[in-house]
Formats: structure tokens, C-alpha cells, sequence
């Protein structure tokens, strides 16, 4: 038992350290040092353990994924929109996966720590570094986002940039159309004044910081790409058109 692993190949040990490390400190920040405020957490109430797919809007490289991580796993313990009994982080949700792109977690040590997390790191299409690119998918970075929904939730950003209202990538509905997961739209706000936009650590402490969580999106058997993609923006209230569209 004490040398589990993951579908990944991290020893869920050394996983259940890291991210009881980060939840502690991380849970300081949004309880007392800011004012974090949920809403519609019963939506994720009786989903399952896998097969799951948070889709959200993005404003810093790391906060958003802590913050949405902190709400669903609570999950092992009752449901409520908020995070007041710290308890849950004594046995972190060990099944959740996040999509990042390769080049952030290999940015630095802390991202590598965060990596063991549970991030799916994958090779970016459109760029590399700040240079726009146009290149093939990897096909192993799907195998992997295959892997870890058949292991339990997996948490997704389809602008893949921080930019507020940026074009979505229809890389998500391939992957909604190959795994067909379960797909919860989430919300956030005041991350990227609470928090450094590329590093973790607090920008303004007393900022508003909000996670909004929406009931599962339903998807029609004929629906096209654009119809999905535009569907995903609308729930995580970004404006702007599908890329390519």
C-alpha cells in the first residue's frame, strides 16, 4: 500500500504530502488572508470519482486550480459553499488532475512540486514560450488527459491563456467527444488581483476571490465543435469567439 502509485507513476505518499503542503498554506491565504466566496458547490454533488471534467475561465497560472481544488475536495467531507473546517486537507483528493501546459511546469522548482500534484502537462499547439506556433497534436498529452478522467476529475481551462475573454481551443470538445466525461462549468473572479499572476504568492491581501460552479453541460449527439466550444464559453461567461471561427 505505502508504495501506490498513480496512472502517472507518483508514488501517492509522496502526492498525499504535497498536496496537503499546499493546501495548508494555500487554504491560510483564501480563508483569512482574502475573502473567498463559493457558490453552487452542491452542483457537484453525486457526480462519481471519475469520468469528470471542470472546465473554467483562467486568471493566474496556479491560484485558480488550488482555489477549484480546495472546493472539490471537500467532496470527501459535506458538501457547503465554503471551506471552514480545514479537515478535508488531512486526506486530499488524490484522483485530480489538472491540464497545464509543459513549458509552465518545468518553468522552475515550485511548478515541479505543483507537477506532482497531478498536473497533465501537454505540448501547446499555438505557442511556445511568446512565440506563436502551429504544430500536430501530441497524442500521447491525449492518452494522458484519457488516463487521468477513467482515474477521477480532471480540470481544464479552454482558452489555455490568462488573457480575460481570449479565444476557447477546440481541444476540449475532442476531448468531451472521445471520453465523454461529465462537464462542469466553473466561474472565478478576483484571482488575478488576490494572486501573482505566474508564481504563487498573494498580490492584495482582503481581495474578493470567487469560484462559481454550474450545473453539468448537456451536449446533443449531432452537436458540432463550434455549438460545443460556443456552449463552454457562454457557461464560463467569456465572450469571444471559437478560435478558427
Amino acid at each position: 500500500m505505502i508504495f501506490r502509485k498513480d496512472p502517472f507513476g507518483h508514488y501517492l505518499i509522496i502526492k498525499r504530502l504535497v498536496l496537503r503542503s499546499i493546501g495548508i498554506i494555500s487554504y491560510l491565504t483564501l480563508r483569512f488572508l482574502n475573502k473567498l466566496r463559493i457558490e453552487g458547490a452542491e452542483n457537484l454533488e453525486n457526480l462519481g470519482k471519475h469520468g469528470i471534467l471542470i472546465v473554467s475561465n483562467h486568471q493566474t497560472y496556479f491560484a485558480d486550480v488550488v482555489g477549484i481544488y480546495h472546493v472539490i475536495s471537500r467532496k470527501r467531507s459535506a458538501f457547503s459553499n465554503g471551506i471552514k473546517n480545514p479537515l478535508y486537507l488531512l486526506a486530499p483528493m488524490l484522483n485530480c488532475y489538472f491540464i497545464a501546459a509543459e513549458e509552465t511546469m518545468k518553468s522552475g522548482w515550485i511548478p515541479k512540486i505543483v507537477s506532482y500534484a497531478g498536473s497533465i502537462s501537454i505540448r501547446r499547439i499555438w505557442r511556445d514560450k511568446d512565440k506563436d506556433v502551429k504544430r500536430q497534436v501530441r497524442f500521447t498529452d491525449i492518452t494522458n488527459i484519457g488516463m487521468a478522467l477513467k482515474d477521477g476529475w480532471v480540470i481544464t481551462f479552454p482558452q489555455g491563456t490568462t488573457k480575460p475573454n481570449a479565444p476557447g481551443r477546440r481541444g476540449v470538445t475532442y476531448i468531451i467527444k472521445k471520453f465523454n466525461p461529465i462537464v462542469v462549468p466553473v466561474v472565478i473572479d478576483g484571482f488575478q488581483n488576490a494572486f501573482h499572476r505566474k508564481k504563487l504568492r498573494l498580490n492584495k491581501l482582503g481581495s474578493r476571490v470567487t469560484i462559481k460552479f454550474k450545473p453539468p453541460l448537456e451536449f446533443n449527439a449531432n452537436e458540432g465543435s463550434n455549438e460545443m466550444l460556443s456552449k463552454i464559453m457562454n457557461a464560463i461567461e467569456q465572450s469571444a469567439a471559437p478560435e478558427g471561427a
